[in-house]
């Protein structure tokens, strides 16, 4: 069974963003079809179907040339619905993986012949819980050892808990949705400071994304994307922004992702900025195989 109501915009609009030759975006997920890739038995999220040409279809349209696939908690740790998508656009599009903390080297060899370059864990309510902080340190060495990231999905309130561990891994790490924290609090809010902090390592990536998570207005999000302008002014080289299509848990109805590549033009005002977030940082990141 899937709940249809969970589903992308299908009135998405246009931006009238052009976007730079290489743009990349970094964050989205895929759904099914559910007969060929079906959800996890233990998942109690189970969204409407967002397969791999629906994806194609809207990066076509909004000028988006490479992707980070991120493996959904609906599918659970069989990645394959992810390495499918990957292989349909080969050199272009890449995934990161759900797994336990205690995989395999010989599992991350093999996901990573597919086009995986990371793991996720998820440090949110609605979602299955994440590695233990000993379970982080553990893990993040080897991640390094096979070139790995890790992503990092998790609520406002647990950033400064999990900061001191983050800041002291030896793999990349990357901070989803700008750590979710809420827009209506500004920019002295704890979180946002601490978020801020964290940025300050080297292996420490910041995901501009979720302007529309983290804001309590609407379109086109006002109030959030001065906070994802604020960490490209700070860490120019190590920030990199997503669509999150299609939009799994939204609070509403899911956005227009033309409107959302459309705020770029307050999170990276430049054509420079734009560049280096768009194109430059994904690929210093994940290395498609070509030069940005």
């Amino acid at each position: 069974m899937t709940d249809a109501a969970l589903t992308w915009n299908p009135d998405r609009s246009a931006p009238t963003l052009t976007l730079p030759a290489g743009a990349t975006d970094c964050h989205v997920h895929v759904f099914g079809p559910v007969a060929r890739f079906p959800y996890a038995p233990e998942s109690g999220f189970k969204p409407g179907e967002a397969p791999k040409e629906e994806l194609f279809r809207l990066h076509d349209m909004l000028g988006i040339d490479r992707c980070v696939i991120v493996q959904s908690g609906c599918h659970g740790h069989d990645n394959s619905v992810v390495a499918d998508a990957i292989a349909a656009r080969p050199g272009r599009y890449l995934g990161i993986a759900l797994a336990p903390p205690d995989i395999s080297d010989a599992e991350i060899r093999r996901l990573d012949a597919q086009g995986f370059r990371g793991v996720r864990f998820n440090y949110m309510a609605h979602l299955a819980p994440g590695a233990s902080h000993d379970q982080l340190r553990a893990l993040a060495p080897r991640l390094a050892e096979h070139g790995w990231q890790l992503l990092i999905h998790m609520e406002a309130g647990l950033i400064a808990d999990l900061a001191p561990v983050l800041a002291g891994l030896p793999c990349p790490v990357v901070i989803d949705h700008m750590g979710r924290i809420d827009a209506s609090l500004g920019m002295d809010q704890a979180p946002f400071q601490t978020l801020m902090k964290l940025g300050e390592q080297e292996h420490v990536w910041l995901k501009v994304s979720g302007s529309e998570r983290c804001s309590v207005q609407e379109p086109p999000y006002a109030d959030a994307t001065p906070f994802a302008a604020k960490l490209v002014e700070m860490f120019p080289d190590r920030t990199i922004w997503g669509t999150d299509w299609p939009h799994p848990n939204f609070r509403a109805a899911p956005p227009d992702d033309g409107i959302l590549v459309d705020t770029l033009k307050v999170i990276a005002p430049d054509a420079a900025a734009l560049h280096r977030l768009m194109v430059e940082n994904p690929q210093r990141l994940y290395d498609f195989g070509g030069a940005a």
